[in-house]
């Protein structure tokens, strides 16, 4: 399973960033959990000063930009 983390405070690009991850997750067919991370202090430990963030199975795949699903899809496969 993976798990994808979309971090940033609940904005609109972050809702849409959420909603495309899980386009992608959905299109590719895979396992996956998604979260929402709003927490600061968690966003400080990723190192992401720039929302909206993704962050797969820990590890920090684009911040301060709002990806497409087909974008996500690469980070994902």
């Amino acid at each position: 399973m993976r798990k994808i983390e979309i971090l940033g405070p609940g904005c609109p690009k972050c809702t849409q960033m959420a909603a495309n991850a899980e386009e992608a997750a959905k299109g590719l067919g895979i396992d996956y959990e998604l979260v929402k991370v709003t927490d600061l202090g968690v966003m400080m430990g990723y190192r992401v000063m720039a929302t909206p963030a993704i962050v797969v199975d820990g590890e920090v795949k684009s911040s301060g930009k709002l990806l497409s699903p087909e974008e996500i899809k690469k980070h994902l496969a």
